[in-house]
């Protein structure tokens, strides 16, 4: 073969960089930041309040249109939606429809995405449900269902006959609270605290914790999510009065309490669901299946209610099969009321995974579809944003928000372009507050159960996907399958805390257990692959080039090791054991042998040995090693020496500048790095080109010799 035909690669100097004391940097940031002037004071609330800079160039022709339909569309969806999640919140049905006016109104001033929708989530309005209910029940209140009266603007609540009225003082502020005011009181701390939690976190730029949460990890912990809210929904399909399961294994306990009740079952009830149901689902099915003809969603979840409500009023469900319905919805607003700061303490640790999740699905919603429509959002500001959302709504009772995907999607798909859609759907709401709302007196709560069921197929469907997240990767797959379930049969709490940890063992494992390779040359090129991975290579003889596919540190050195002395097929220390052995063996055989010296014997042996190699060089690719660590250095000089003393040089090859640095660092170059020209080459070609060499003039010296 012709020698390949390469650029001499010159020796590179690396640029002299200057770092700055620490001091000198903090002393630098804090006079940036605490530093007045009329422009950084423009530029702050501008970057606070984002409004200001997009709202005067709206185009009012162009855009008008799609804002008032999409926002006038998700107005119709958001309101009974807010009212039938406040049934997995634990609260009554006003202050679903508060906390969606307030969300919608705070992220039109300070949101950065065009297209998202904010307000009540499926999945927040569970946990935050599951808080709600453990402390209720833990203050001594009963957690079935009751019947609320209004009182002067302020919830009241009667007791069923057979239940005993528990009321409540809250020291903060020396008054009697009933449960729904209980309820709503500890949600709002909750949400304050989440809100607290999210400001702090873009304050203090911790938003890289959301590279912890991996998309399959995500959608793992959404469907198993949406197991638990459907079970918890399910009594209500069935009108069977069964108190939430505190603690884990919600959705079994609640399936055995279930069929162990199910002979208490209300026919009304369940009938009642059975139609819903099967409206709401071929509403849905029509529009996927003729979106592209719809210019508009199906108001399907809207008119279920409203035909129920009617039924329901008319005929007199409650009054003549006991159904449950959401009871009076008072008009207005009721006065706002800072949260209890006593109760914050109680709900500190429950507040973090719900802060989480509400600003990780917000930010990758709103980096979503900034992306597809060809803008670009500030993720730190989103976070800012989705805080206020919370931290301000919470003086005017109101529980945890975040971006929705499915409003999010119907906003996209019916034209919106700026958040005045988010304005439009607010007013929608706000008419439902100041003039319609007691017309839902008589709507059954398992009519709400239904649009909370139905809402679930998108998450539900994933499991079709899991074919498919297989064939392109087990890991993520198997990622799935594991938070999905243990945040279906432990908790949902839980299930967020597995998923995390597990994805980041996955990662590690990953590390631990590399892919290894030798490789061998395209011919007639500098070019060298993986030899089981590609035909047609080369491999150089008396040269072995080994590629460790992952960052060397302490957790994998011994794989490392392991892998390499498999690969070449020669371990040092047994390599010198070996010829230790052999060299005695032939001491003994010399000293038999008559007429011939022992010690020239010994030395004829000893260098037959030493070349049965068929090797000279070991060549580390290291082009694929992002960083080695202290151990991993060591790990290095301990091969060389090792090897060295078989007679095998060990060459580093594409090292990038954080592994140099390090080794550097750890005076693996010798003092003043005087090595580090024969030790380490900038392509593996330059590698073998100076192994080649050395070994043919070593080859020449031996011979003249």
């Amino acid at each position: 073969m012709e020698e390949a035909k390469v650029t001499e690669v010159p020796h590179l100097e690396r640029r002299v960089r200057q770092r700055k004391e620490p001091m000198t940097v903090l002393k630098t940031k804090l006079s940036r930041s605490l530093s007045c002037s009329v422009p950084r004071v423009k530029n702050t609330l501008t970057g606070f309040f984002p409004v200001v800079l997009w709202l005067p160039k709206y185009k009012l022709k162009e855009y008008i249109w799609g804002d008032l339909m999409s926002g006038l569309i998700i107005g119709i969806i958001l309101v009974p939606q807010a009212i039938a999640y406040c049934l997995l919140a634990g609260v009554d049905p006003i202050y679903g429809l508060y906390t969606s006016f307030f969300a919608n109104i705070i992220y039109f001033f300070m949101g950065t995405s065009r297209h998202v929708s904010v307000g009540i989530f499926s999945l927040m309005s569970l946990m935050v449900g599951q808080v709600v209910d453990r402390e209720v029940y833990m203050a001594g209140f009963e957690l079935d269902d009751t019947k609320a009266a209004t009182v002067d603007g302020f919830l009241n609540v009667t007791e069923d006959s057979d239940s005993s009225a528990v009321n409540l003082t809250i020291g903060a502020f020396g008054m009697e609270c009933g449960k729904e005011c209980y309820a709503i009181s500890i949600a709002a701390a909750l949400t304050f605290l989440a809100g607290i939690y999210q400001v702090l976190m873009a304050v203090f730029r911790l938003g890289f914790v959301s590279v912890y949460l991996s998309a399959p990890m995500l959608d793992g912990f959404a469907t198993g999510a949406s197991f638990t809210i459907l079970t918890v929904q399910a009594k209500y399909l069935l009108g069977l009065k069964i108190p939430r399961h505190q603690g884990y294994g919600t959705v079994v306990v609640t399936w055995i309490n279930i069929f162990s009740n199910i002979q208490n079952t209300n026919y009304c009830d369940l009938i009642t669901s059975v139609i819903c149901i099967s409206v709401l689902v071929l509403g849905k099915e029509l529009q996927d299946r003729y979106k592209d003809r719809l210019k508009i969603p199906l108001p399907t979840e809207l008119v279920v209610v409203a035909g129920a409500t009617l039924v329901s009023h008319f005929v007199d469900f409650h009054g003549r099969y006991d159904s449950s319905v959401s009871g009076a919805i008072p008009t207005g607003f009721i006065p706002p009321k800072v949260p209890s700061f006593g109760l914050m303490p109680r709900v500190a640790f429950d507040a973090i995974p719900l802060a989480v999740i509400s600003f990780a699905f917000t930010v990758s919603l709103s980096e979503m579809f900034a992306k597809k429509n060809g803008y670009t959002v500030r993720p730190n500001q989103e976070m800012l944003a989705i805080g206020f959302c919370n931290i301000i709504p919470s003086f005017f009772h109101c529980f945890t928000t975040s971006a929705a995907l499915a409003k999010t999607m119907v906003k996209d798909s019916t034209g919106c372009q700026t958040q005045v859609s988010s304005i439009v759907s607010a007013f929608v709401v706000l008419l439902v507050l100041l003039f319609f709302a007691p017309f839902f007196y008589s709507l059954q709560k398992c009519v709400l159960a239904c649009i909370i069921i139905v809402s679930l197929r998108g998450a539900l469907r994933k499991f079709r996907d899991v074919p498919s997240k297989w064939r392109v990767s087990k890991m993520d797959a198997v990622v799935w399958m594991v938070t999905m379930s243990a945040s279906a049969l432990i908790s949902v709490e839980m299930g967020l805390v597995v998923g995390v940890v597990f994805s980041i063992l996955c990662i590690i494992v990953q590390t631990q257990k590399p892919k290894v390779s030798l490789l061998g040359q395209v011919h007639d090129t500098v070019y060298y692959e993986d030899l089981e991975e590609y035909e047609n290579l080369m491999s150089l003889p008396k040269v072995k080039i080994f590629r460790f596919q992952a960052p060397l540190y302490y957790a994998n050195k011994e794989f490392f090791l392991k892998s390499l002395y498999k690969a070449v097929g020669v371990e040092p220390f047994l390599e010198m054991t070996r010829r230790m052995e052999a060299e005695k063996k032939s001491e003994k055989m010399a000293a038999k042998e008559v007429g011939r010296d022992d010690k020239t014997n010994g030395e004829v042996n000893v260098g037959l040995v030493s070349r049965e190699l068929d090797f000279h060089t070991i060549i580390l690719d290291c082009s694929a090693m992002p960083f080695v660590d202290s151990t991993g250095m060591q790990t290095f000089k301990g091969i060389i020496k090792d090897y060295k003393e078989v007679g095998v040089t060990v060459l580093l090859a594409s090292c990038n500048t954080t592994v140099i640095d390090s080794l550097r660092q750890g005076s693996f170059f010798g003092k003043a790095d005087k090595d580090m020209e024969r030790l380490s080459f900038y392509t593996v070609h330059t590698a073998v080109q100076f192994a080649n060499d050395r070994a043919t003039s070593a080859f020449i010296g031996d011979t003249l010799v």
